[in-house]
């Protein structure tokens, strides 16, 4: 498992793009004794040698509770890293290929890591902008090496860009007041002292606002407790928003810090001195100027309230205060008219694409 998580470090060697994830969370996040997506699916790891050297990697993953939910036969790949090297890349996609057909499943598809709730797909488009955080960066011939392995186009993802320059349009404005007013609906920040209960209402939102999403697949308990047990530790909780529509939790926004040019500096290591730079450039220097906007969501039968107005009036207004002054939304279906439309409506552009892949098998 070492090598299969060590193989992106020699592969993007003096890539100015690439950032390193930590290696101690990369094994938690692998190991099935500790990430709850084991509890109901499966995935094996492929690790290509050469000269004794580990150069590529693949994993074939059995999503058990995306087949139930979507009622397909979807076996996924994920987590690919390969030289450009055809050969190589028609090897690994055949060793996932070989674990979904095992299973029975009647496709192939990726990148997924593992789910929906996690990274998904290859950048497509924006390779001249560094990623922000916890989302995806291949170099651009990923594309070709699976093109050319029989995989076509499923589904593509689109993130936005906004920057503090970019004044809010006036009829969000005037929108956001005419919400406000309604006694029903109360927006505010997340309360980190009573945690457990937000949890339980972001779970609640979660899963409901999201369950007509294409791919979506539903998180358990466990698995919102284990993301949960993470973000705390870095989250801005002043950009972090639940909406209620008489006292029922009804929306929720999340917005994280863009963590990737600390993350970039530590090269995957808290020791020795990796914590300190965290540490330096969090607390101290406070030099980080994004964020993500990573999910915003309203349960269907809110969603014609105006609640993710308020939502991006307030993640725009607070996070201005906070020292952040960009941000990007992401990821987004391309075929999500309303999302589409209501981000560009305030001023943001799609500026990054990532590309799903699938064939049959």
């Amino acid at each position: 498992m070492d090598d299969f998580i060590k193989v992106p470090f020699s592969l993007y060697r003096g890539d100015p793009f690439w950032v390193p994830l930590l290696i101690a969370d990369l094994r938690k996040f692998f190991d099935r004794r500790i990430n709850p997506f084991f509890r109901h699916s499966s995935a094996r790891f492929f690790v290509a040698y050469k000269d004794n050297r580990p150069i590529a990697r693949i994993a074939g993953i059995i999503n058990n509770r995306h087949n139930e939910f979507h009622n397909e036969k979807t076996g996924f790949f994920g987590f690919f890293e390969c030289p450009d090297d055809q050969g190589l890349a028609a090897e690994l996609f055949g060793a996932a290929a070989s674990v979904a057909k095992e299973s029975g499943m009647d496709r192939l598809r990726g990148p997924a890591n593992y789910s929906s709730n996690d990274d998904w797909g290859f950048l497509c488009d924006g390779f001249d902008l560094p990623p922000v955080f916890q989302m995806p960066y291949n170099p651009p011939y990923y594309l070709s090496l699976a093109e050319k392995c029989g995989f076509v186009k499923c589904k593509d993802l689109l993130a936005y860009y906004l920057d503090h320059t970019i004044p809010l349009p006036e009829n969000s404005l005037r929108l956001e007041k005419i919400i406000r007013k309604r006694e029903r609906i109360k927006v505010r920040a997340i309360n980190l002292a009573d945690f457990d209960r937000e949890l339980e209402n972001i779970r609640l939102i979660y899963n409901a606002a999201w369950s007509k999403n294409w791919g979506f697949v539903p998180m358990t308990q466990e698995e919102i407790e284990h993301v949960a047990a993470d973000f705390i530790k870095i989250v801005d909780p002043h950009i972090v928003f639940l909406a209620f529509v008489n006292d029922e939790p009804a929306g929720f926004s999340l917005t994280m810090p863009n963590l990737n040019p600390v993350l970039k500096k530590m090269n995957g290591r808290l020791f020795p001195t990796g914590f300190l730079k965290f540490l330096w450039h969090t607390k101290i220097r406070r030099s980080i100027d994004g964020v993500r906007i990573m999910a915003t969501g309203v349960v269907h039968k809110y969603q014609k309230l105006g609640i993710d107005n308020i939502f991006y009036v307030d993640t725009y207004r607070v996070a201005q205060t906070r020292g952040y002054k960009w941000g990007e939304l992401s990821w987004i279906l391309e075929d999500n008219a309303l999302m589409n439309s209501a981000l560009q409506n305030i001023g943001g552009r799609p500026y990054k694409r990532y590309r799903l892949f699938e064939k049959k098998i």
